[in-house]
């Protein structure tokens, strides 16, 4: 495990349980609203003009893609519990070295230290495909 004392893996583990708690509670509510504006639109459905049926088709795909970060999100949390479990949590997985604590309070499912990260960003900026 990466160097942080007791005290400082404990805070972090408590940031990762709410920030977990906070983002079920966001896909509830998201999940929630989406059938009950469903259901809304099922019951007031008057013939429309295809402008309308594009926005809601548009307004589902932004509430779909919301969904699908905050999903994400809870599985980066489940993974950042399993290094802690594990043993490799705090520790970079691409170099081995230590992740920085101030980093982690920021980003606290970080797998990478920072250098990684920006080497990473910058191979991945163009496309999201590797450069040669």
């Amino acid at each position: 495990m990466a160097a942080l004392t007791e005290s400082q893996l404990d805070r972090l583990v408590e940031k990762l349980k709410v920030n977990y708690q906070e983002l079920l509670g966001e896909v509830r509510d998201e999940l929630e609203h989406a059938g009950d504006q469903q259901r809304i639109e099922l019951l007031n459905r008057e013939p429309g003009d295809s402008g309308d049926e594009s926005a809601a088709t548009a307004l589902a795909d932004l509430n779909l893609t919301m969904v699908d970060r905050q999903v994400q999100e809870l599985h980066d949390i489940e993974a950042a519990f399993l290094r802690i479990k594990e043993g490799g949590y705090g520790v970079c997985i691409d170099c081995g070295v230590d992740i920085a604590f101030e980093r982690l309070q920021a980003y606290p499912t970080a797998k990478r230290c920072i250098v990684c990260q920006e080497k990473r960003e910058k191979l991945y900026s163009q496309g999201g495909h590797p450069k040669m």
